[in-house]
């Protein structure tokens, strides 16, 4: 007698009735083993992100260790500062830039060089920069001041100033 035949008899089954309660509990523990593996894999998830939440954590911790020392040297600075006032009877006076007094001349474009392109409002160092290499592509020569916006940084705005404190020879 097989072991179906003696369970059934056991049981008061049918042969085919062991069978389909033999599969449900053979899908049920399948069901579980499985259920069981994606636990483990959302649990080991779950540890990854909070090892890189940790390694953040020490960042930030790190940072604010940063933030304390800076904060110590700020504190120190302040309090040297305040003794020089208390021993000097005040800060020591720095010297105040002078206004700048509006350009009001011309410069040639021919033969200006960086200092003196700098002379007129709204040119700095890296305008005055392209406005020389504009000349030396040009050969130091141009047609009217139309051309000067080609120039990158050059609009109708300051090709008005250009025009008023730049002269071209043609």
């Amino acid at each position: 007698m097989n072991p179906f035949e003696r369970l059934s008899e056991k049981l008061s089954l049918t042969r085919a009735e062991v069978v389909a309660v033999s599969t449900l509990l053979a899908f049920l523990v399948f069901g579980a083993i499985l259920r069981t593996m994606h636990a483990v894999e959302l649990e080991s998830d779950a540890v990854r992100q909070a090892e890189a939440a940790v390694f953040s954590d020490r960042e930030a911790d790190s940072l604010i260790k940063a933030a304390r020392l800076d904060e110590g040297r700020v504190d120190e600075a302040v309090r040297k500062s305040i003794a020089l006032e208390k021993s000097t009877g005040g800060f020591e006076s720095t010297p105040r830039r002078a206004k700048k007094e509006p350009f009001t001349g011309t410069v040639s474009f021919t033969s200006a060089t960086s200092t003196e392109l700098q002379q007129i409002p709204g040119v700095g160092p890296v305008m005055a920069g392209r406005l020389i290499d504009f000349r030396t592509a040009h050969h130091g020569h141009i047609e009217s001041y139309d051309a000067l916006l080609e120039v990158k940084g050059v609009g109708k705005k300051k090709l008005e100033v250009l025009k008023k404190h730049l002269s071209i020879d043609q």
